[in-house]
């Protein structure tokens, strides 16, 4: 096999995967239960409008990696207004896990140099989705996943891995997604504009602001030049 036939055999379709377990409940009359990680209330529009016809759906607000903490505190607001407000299928629960920003570090150590959407990101992902696993099986959950995959800057295959290997651990079944095809991004941007969401222009965490803050000075002394 070729190295590029290899890797066209190796691509998976994780829409169509989330869509057949979907499917499989609807023809069971089930309405699973899930714990949907969210890591802010733009990504979660889109995504909640659509699993909420399918799922009973518990946000799990976790993400120790933003800074400053007021930023952590506009984003957290966000979120529950956004679930207050959004009209759905079925009722959506709200869990606030803790800010832990001293773990978020500790799992930097060493990566702090690293660009946005490297393995620094991929370990911060691991961090979310595991606490997100946790919490999925104390409260007895049937599935968890999490908004992450619907950004363009996000690696899908590399958030399905991880969470795969998770659900694994823990005992609780990933919902494997990848929340941007079926032009759910663009509808998660709708969402935002109609409900006038606070959209940021950073990740996160400060090593992405600071990068983004880093690109945007070079566009200005770019014009300037």
């Amino acid at each position: 096999m070729k190295k590029g036939q290899e890797f066209m055999a190796k691509k998976v379709h994780y829409q169509k995967e989330m869509e057949e377990v979907i499917d499989r409940h609807q023809k069971a009359k089930e309405v699973p239960r899930l714990m949907l990680h969210s890591c802010c209330a733009p990504c979660s529009s889109y995504v909640l409008e659509y699993l909420s016809e399918y799922f009973d759906i518990t946000v799990f607000y976790y993400n120790p990696n933003i800074y400053p903490e007021e930023e952590y505190a506009k984003r957290v607001k966000e979120q529950k207004d956004l679930i207050e407000r959004m009209e759905l299928k079925r009722p959506v629960g709200f869990l606030e896990g803790s800010f832990d920003q001293g773990r978020f570090y500790e799992m930097a150590k060493g990566m702090e140099s690293l660009a946005e959407g490297g393995e620094r990101c991929f370990a911060c992902y691991k961090l979310r989705l595991e606490e997100t696993a946790q919490r999925a099986r104390e409260q007895r959950m049937d599935y968890f996943t999490t908004t992450l995959s619907i950004s363009p800057r996000k690696n899908a295959a590399k958030l399905n891995e991880i969470g795969l290997a998770l659900g694994k651990e823990y005992g609780v079944s990933y919902l494997t997604s990848d929340f941007k095809k079926k032009d759910g991004y663009r509808r998660s941007v709708e969402l935002s504009k109609e409900y006038g969401l606070y959209r940021q222009d950073y990740c996160g965490c400060i090593f992405s602001k600071e990068q983004r803050e880093r690109e945007e000075q070079l566009k200005k002394d770019l014009i300037i030049t």
